[in-house]
């Protein structure tokens, strides 16, 4: 399943349920490929991510260790260095 950005423009609460529909429809056995930029989302869904930057792949990797990089918490959540 390919998505693109799903939850655009949506409420929280609207784009909390995108957000489960999509954890099912992959927890069912369904692979997706999800373009999001809302990053905290998409890190949230994903097991693996790349990150672009004018078309280029300019990080990848587990998601997990994505989200906890001070780098990508900076430069993508807006969350600072602690």
């Amino acid at each position: 399943l390919l998505l693109d950005e799903p939850t655009l423009g949506l409420a929280p609460l609207a784009s909390a349920r995108i957000a489960q529909t999509i954890r099912e429809i992959n927890a069912q056995g369904t692979s997706v490929l999800l373009v999001e930029q809302n990053a905290a989302v998409a890190l949230r869904l994903a097991s693996s991510a790349c990150v672009l930057e004018v078309g280029e792949v300019t990080l990848r990797g587990p998601a997990d260790e994505l989200a906890a990089s001070d780098e990508v918490r900076r430069r993508y959540l807006g969350i600072a260095d602690e």
